[in-house]
């Protein structure tokens, strides 16, 4: 009971500050038709129930089977076994990710469906099954973190330059998007269990952060590609910003579950059938054991089934709804503000965050305090998130113009500070963009691109989450290197 509470807590505290600045609003800069309001509300209630028991199954389900998976992997010291294992895995766990199906969806729509909700997830998700086995492969081999991602990112500056900008800013998204609630405590279960089985201690601790940030690298790579490779110049798009004016409250609601059922079905199936194949041949667990994760496996359905029907039906039209308003105001001052707030109070929020943060202390013992985490982490995502606005609000301000030097600094940092803090800074970069990020920010930036004339909702309404997936690099290693000096000044043993 107290586990449930806890993970209740955990939800409330994200969803309700986002819920309340909403309701604020409503009362003062920007009215919104009852109905609509209304949805929003049961919207919330979905995410928050949703939202708890997902929680609860990746800790029973999902968790326990990626450790499985980590060891069960490295024990017969063959690399075509992680290999398989690491492509398999990592496609499968990708395409389960809500906050993929979310990015995708919209994708899907704004493009009016000429970039396919399919296409988007699978060449995301066997690009995020490339990288998760090259990073599985660097644990193993010992690879330096920072010469693989700098190899990685000087991959991505050579695509994009040959890129269109529109599928930039859904390339840069999706690697934000795919490392949410479920693909990070997976990916985090797997690197432990693979970095658990090397002797030295030290080099395990390092090895345990990394594996997302190199995993995420393929989304981006995979769509570039993609646009490379079919020539999709010159998209646009459009957002309805009216789309559901209907007097309906609940309808929706209904409407939206048997689809959703259906969609986490086949995402979470191969996952299940994996996890049998493997403990019918090698894992051998108790019976007690495989019934907890399959009741693990169980809830994680039910929650995701109303988190995706509470966002689809009800939260996000409301955030794209206060974009558009707040921009076609006098001020623009606004418009920037609320993105401000809402960065912070979303990166409090994510349920990933929370994950990644109690682990950092974990692995580090307490030397690495998650408050301290949580504050750098929050004013970076806020800046994001206000610097994404400003670029739907000045035409002139390109995308690459804060992506290309972000990484650069990003790169260069990762030379200068312990080797520790660069897994956790990239790591966090990619848990920062999780489910209120894909939803009602990702759905605020596109209301403001709507609203703003000479602006188009594929170019400058998608960015934001790449935009969030990047502060946190260079807040966190900044983080790193005052550590890195404090230690030196206290003659403690350096961390790097």
């Amino acid at each position: 009971m107290s586990v449930i509470i806890s993970k209740l807590k955990e939800v409330l505290f994200s969803v309700l500050p986002i819920t309340a600045i909403v309701i604020i609003l409503n009362f003062t800069l920007t009215p919104i038709d009852k109905p609509v309001m209304l949805r929003f509300l049961v919207g919330a209630f979905l995410i928050i129930i949703g939202l708890t028991i997902f929680l609860l199954g990746v800790d029973t389900g999902i968790t326990p089977i990626g450790n499985t998976m980590g060891t069960g992997m490295i024990k017969p010291n063959k690399v075509i076994i992680v290999v398989i294992a690491g492509l398999l895995l990592g496609f499968f766990i990708s395409i389960a990710e809500p906050d993929l199906h979310i990015l995708a969806g919209q994708v899907d729509s704004v493009t009016g469906g000429l970039i396919s909700k399919a296409v988007i997830l699978f060449i995301v998700s066997l690009g995020i099954a490339i990288m998760l086995t090259i990073g599985l492969t660097r644990i193993v081999y010992n690879f330096p973190l920072n010469k693989l991602l700098t190899i990685l990112y000087g991959i991505i500056l050579i695509l994009a330059i040959f890129t269109s900008p529109e599928f930039m800013a859904v390339a840069f998204d999706a690697s934000g998007a795919t490392t949410g609630a479920l693909t990070v405590p997976f990916i985090l279960a797997l690197a432990i269990g693979v970095s658990k089985l090397k002797k030295d201690s030290k080099s395990s601790e390092k090895d345990s952060f990394g594996l997302i940030a190199i995993s995420s690298t393929g989304a981006i790579i995979g769509v570039l590609i993609m646009s490379i490779i079919t020539k999709s110049d010159k998209i646009s798009g459009s957002l309805e910003t009216n789309g559901a004016a209907s007097a309906e409250i609940l309808a929706p609601f209904f409407r939206q579950i048997p689809v959703m059922a259906k969609e986490v079905l086949i995402a979470l199936a191969p996952i299940l059938i994996i996890f049998l194949v493997f403990q019918k041949v090698s894992f051998k667990l108790s019976k007690a054991t495989v019934r907890k994760i399959l009741f693990g496996m169980l809830f994680t359905f039910i929650g995701l089934v109303l988190f995706l029907t509470g966002v689809n039906a009800g939260f996000m039209e409301v955030g794209s709804i206060i974009g558009y308003e707040l921009a076609a105001m006098d001020s623009p001052v606004y418009v920037v503000l609320v993105g401000f707030i809402l960065g912070m109070v979303t990166i409090l929020a994510e349920p990933a965050v929370y994950v990644l943060t109690h682990q950092i202390e974990d692995v580090t013992s307490g030397y690495v305090k998650r408050k301290v985490v949580m504050v750098t982490l929050a004013l970076g995502v806020a800046l994001a998130v206000a610097l994404s606005v400003i670029r739907i609000l000045v035409p002139g301000i390109k995308l690459w113009h804060y992506l290309l030097p972000g990484y650069m600094i990003s790169i260069a940092l990762s030379y200068l500070v312990p080797e520790l803090f660069v897994g956790i800074a990239f790591d966090s970069g990619g848990v920062a963009s999780g489910p209120m990020t894909a939803t009602f920010i990702l759905a605020f930036a596109q209301g403001a691109a709507e609203s703003i004339e000479g602006a188009n909702v594929l170019v400058d309404g998608f960015g934001v989450i790449a935009m969030v997936a990047m502060t946190p690099l260079i807040a966190l290693q900044i983080l790193g290197l005052i550590f890195k000096m404090k230690s030196q000044k206290g003659g403690l043993e350096n961390n790097g």
